[in-house]
């Protein structure tokens, strides 16, 4: 997190980094097949110059040069997530010279990753409301271990960022429950499903199992999305071997009962995701559940490269509320 999230900055403000000790408690500590993916896309975005971008370095030195719209293509190689690689130059091209096409391929439904379905349907109607134009199309999805998965991003630019308020999710407009299944029974995404509307009583939802057999290899993930009047809510249950389809299901189900019963506009994972690019807009506010370790690692990394503050008011045990100023204005209210 910290170093997509500095890569990000640094192109968006032009403030060269250095960041040490990559992923130094992990069981392979450094930069992996999709950091690696990230910090070269990053770099070609902007013509940047960089030491240490190699696999297992723990030290990497990033000196962002302009960045410029245009046409790329992005590969991580391996089912590593190609959707966090998107997110990485996504902010400097909302604000580029010109109209910029990303496609990308490696993992797109993998876990510890928002899956394309979420970037598409909750995280991009959010960068949207902000002046940019941003669609994405799902060519073929990429499970684990193989990837394989391949996704266009289509990015008309604004002049600058406008800040947003979202604290009230409004009424629920619609709600669906939805299974993929890539070489594998349909049965799996039906128990998934199952268990879902079980946890949830969500008997009135539209619910359908999707074939994906273009996958390279067999894959399945379950997504229950909840529209409301000012946002958007998408959970994901993923398949994986030896874990019984009813507990995928039930997960998903559990994440999205978690945000329904808050009463909050904004889902746990999207808030991390969307402080950055608030903080480039110099304000935002909205209501979320309590912030994971992702977010308080976002809030902590923003500090180091823009002039905001972010303020956290916990309103009750299940909801928080995330304030994004300028400097200025929060010495002022002082």
């Amino acid at each position: 997190q910290v170093l997509r999230s500095s890569l990000s900055l640094s192109l968006a403000t032009g403030k060269p980094f250095r960041i040490t000790r990559i992923r130094a408690g992990r069981k392979k500590p450094g930069l992996g097949r999709q950091h690696l993916t990230a910090v070269r896309a990053a770099a070609t975005v902007c013509r940047a110059k960089v030491m240490g971008d190699e696999i297992g370095s723990t030290d990497l030195t990033f000196v962002p040069g302009e960045v410029k719209a245009g046409n790329y293509q992005f590969a991580v190689g391996t089912a590593g997530s190609a959707t966090l690689v998107m997110q990485t130059v996504l902010p400097a091209l909302l604000t580029a010279d010109g109209p910029s096409r990303l496609e990308l391929a490696g993992g797109t439904h993998n876990r510890n990753a928002p899956p394309f379905e979420f970037i598409e349907q909750a995280f991009l109607p959010v960068i949207n409301r902000m002046g940019p134009t941003v669609t994405a199309a799902l060519h073929r999805p990429g499970f684990e271990p193989a990837g394989g998965g391949k996704f266009t991003v289509k990015v008309q630019p604004s002049p600058q960022l406008e800040p947003l308020t979202i604290t009230d999710p409004g009424a629920v407009t619609g709600r669906d429950i939805r299974a993929v299944v890539a070489h594998l029974d349909d049965r799996i995404g039906k128990d998934e499903i199952k268990a879902a509307q079980k946890k949830l009583v969500w008997d009135d939802a539209t619910s359908t199992v999707d074939r994906a057999d273009e996958a390279v290899c067999p894959g399945n993930i379950i997504l229950l999305t909840v529209r409301c009047e000012n946002t958007v809510e998408v959970t994901a249950g993923f398949g994986r071997f030896g874990t019984p389809a009813r507990r995928v299901g039930s997960e998903a189900a559990r994440d999205m009962k978690h945000f329904l019963e808050s009463g909050a506009a904004v889902g746990r994972r999207l808030a991390d995701q969307i402080m950055l690019p608030l903080a480039l807009a110099g304000g935002g506010r909205f209501t979320t559940l309590p912030l994971s370790g992702h977010a308080q690692t976002q809030i902590e990394t923003i500090g180091h490269f823009l002039p905001v503050t972010v303020e956290v008011d916990e309103k009750d045990r299940h909801l928080h509320e995330v304030i994004i100023k300028t400097a200025d204005v929060a010495a002022a209210e002082e």
